[in-house]
């Protein structure tokens, strides 16, 4: 029987209807969290599987070794890739398991005894299988293990196929060398993307028994452990909350790099070492660009050196080594001439601005050859020759190098108008006459912050070969500090004989601290990154973002402390040591803060 609808019911009809179409419109239009997340497309192949732009293969692991050692998966999660790991862990419940292994101990003993009455030789295989259940089940028995299955899936990322078969060699090859076997989850590619998930749903469900002791082994959050039984406190490990003690005299140099920009605790960290070498009798050197180490050096009755024009401060370029028996004894007066000539180059080349920004000092050959004559000549005239016995004698000095130069043939006289101004004018003193210093002391500061812009490369140069020279006349076990150091690294022949220095180091028990804000100039040199490859040791503190890209390529930062890098709070940094590096907090008491503070 058919009902006649009134107007009224087909106005009703047409506005729910109309209703639910706008709602319906509107829920289309609205942003889902499910659109947020999901890829623009993902397609699944045999061997791998692609997500919008990236590619992923899924592995897993088949089988493993007889014995596991804690953190054999650190090198996995550490490694410079973008990875997904998946685990999977099922308690299983002892009785069975007890059940199982006694079929499995009877077995063994059974095919033991087979081959004992047939003659055969033993089997050592079989014999670790019988002895691996037993041990087994005694501990199951008292409760000391439990048992699981275990599953590990592994998920590698990249941009092209080609980067990701890369990656899976290296990832293959790391788990290969400790005898763990991986397979590529061939054909089960989405069921494999599914288990890596965030959503704990193992659709592999491939998996190996283990007990605790060997599924404890795989607690993938390890950190690098940079405690030793001697050396100094650099800080606290922020992963662990360990003390990272260290002593940077048992790696294979004691040289340290030390990176930050301006503000991030650099010279407070350097002060913090420093100041606790000295306390195990540790000598330290320091070249203070800024005043930063005057009060620390008060402090602890150490030699404060001002370098100025105005100053009585005298450093004799001349000054030899006294070596008194060692086998470079001959060598020191050809060693000197060598450092000589690249000092002579700062203070009397032509520069040139190379494409980086780096300068270029430079004598033409004919002025080189006229620059080794005069001081071969200059040496002889104050009765110094190349044997060891007249190196006792009172060196010469600038002024005498002047009087040669001026009285010599060829370029002479050229030269020693341009070497005027150190031996006679505006420069003279601090650098032409005797020395008049004794560094005898356990810290000793040379101050160049009163220095002219112009003499601070040569100033820097003429102290960090003074010292050479005590460090080389005397062993002794000694850090040398050399803050900004990049003013060194703008001139060729400079950064050179920091290079140098820093090879050579070792062999005196001497340990090189270059410090430097300026990062890109530093680094942009190829003596800046050959000095931080001689470097055991590195302290990365918060950088600014143009040197963060720069650090992160030479050190081989992952992505996330390569994020890290550029917002770390002050005092908190990389700590490198060797091959081992972490996530430190320095820290100080309040007397040694008192002592190393600078913003005060």
């Amino acid at each position: 029987m058919a009902t006649k609808l009134t107007a009224a019911q087909i106005a009703a009809q047409q506005r729910f209807l109309e209703d639910a179409e706008t709602e319906h419109a509107f829920n289309t239009g609205i942003t889902t969290l499910r659109d947020l997340i999901s890829p623009s497309s993902y397609e699944i192949k045999n061997s791998y599987f692609q997500l919008g732009t990236k590619f992923g293969r899924t592995i897993f692991v088949y089988a493993y070794p007889r014995m596991l050692y804690t953190g054999w998966l650190s090198p996995i999660i550490n490694l410079d890739e973008v990875l997904d790991v998946s685990m999977f862990i099922y308690p299983i419940d002892t009785a069975i398991i007890m059940k199982n292994l006694r079929k499995k101990v009877t077995q063994l003993e059974a095919s033991m005894s087979v081959n004992s009455e047939k003659g055969r030789v033993r089997d050592p295989e079989l014999e670790a299988a019988t002895a691996d259940a037993e041990e087994l089940r005694d501990k199951l028995q008292v409760g000391a293990e439990k048992f699981f299955r275990f599953g590990l899936y592994i998920t590698i990322w990249a941009n092209t196929l080609e980067e990701l078969g890369e990656s899976q060699n290296r990832v293959e090859t790391i788990l290969g060398q400790q005898m763990i076997m991986t397979k590529v989850a061939t054909s089960q590619q989405e069921p494999a993307l599914n288990s890596i998930m965030p959503q704990a749903t193992d659709q592999l469900q491939i998996r190996r028994n283990m007990d605790t002791g060997a599924i404890s082994t795989s607690f993938p959050f390890t950190s690098a452990d940079l405690t030793q039984d001697s050396g100094v406190l650099y800080g606290i490990n922020m992963h662990n909350n360990g003390l990272v003690i260290f002593d940077r005299f048992t790696l294979e140099n004691a040289n340290m790099a030390v990176f930050a920009k301006s503000g991030a605790g650099k010279s407070f960290a350097v002060k913090l070492e420093a100041l606790r070498s000295m306390m195990i009798g540790t000598e330290i050197l320091i070249i203070d660009p800024e005043n930063e180490y005057q009060k620390m050096c008060d402090a602890v009755g150490g030699s404060y050196i001002r370098l100025s024009l105005n100053s009585d401060v005298r450093i004799n370029p001349f000054d030899l080594p006294k070596i008194v028996g060692a086998e470079d004894a001959g060598d020191s007066l050809r060693s000197n001439l060598v450092t000589l000539h690249g000092l002579f180059r700062l203070m009397l080349g032509q520069r040139t601005v190379q494409a980086n920004g780096a300068e270029t000092t430079f004598l033409t050959p004919v002025e080189e050859a006229d620059l080794d004559q005069a001081l071969i000549d200059t040496y002889a005239r104050a009765g110094i020759t190349a044997d060891p016995l007249t190196h006792n004698n009172q060196p010469p000095t600038i002024a005498n190098l002047y009087d040669t130069l001026l009285h010599m043939g060829g370029s002479g006289p050229d030269l020693a108008q341009r070497l005027r101004k150190y031996a006679t004018g505006t420069f003279a003193g601090i650098f032409s006459q005797q020395s008049n210093i004794d560094i005898n002391n356990q810290m000793v500061v040379f101050n160049i912050r009163d220095l002219e812009d112009e003499l601070r490369p040569v100033a820097m140069y003429i102290v960090l070969s003074h010292i050479w020279n005590v460090v080389r006349a005397d062993r002794r076990r000694r850090m040398l500090i050399v803050d900004e150091a990049w003013q060194l690294m703008k001139y060729e022949d400079s950064a050179n004989f920091l290079f140098s220095l820093a090879k050579r180091a070792r062999k005196y028990l001497l340990g090189l601290t270059t410090i430097t804000q300026d990062v890109e100039d530093f680094m942009s040199s190829r003596m800046g990154r050959a000095i931080v490859a001689n470097a055991s040791m590195q302290l990365l503190l918060k950088q600014s973002p143009s040197a963060v890209d720069v650090l992160a390529d030479v050190f081989k930062l992952t992505e996330e402390e390569r994020k890290r890098l550029g917002n770390f709070p002050v005092g908190q940094g990389l700590f490198f040591a060797g091959p081992s590096h972490a996530h430190i907090q320095i820290i100080a008491s309040n007397t040694e803060e008192s002592l190393v503070t600078t913003s005060r």
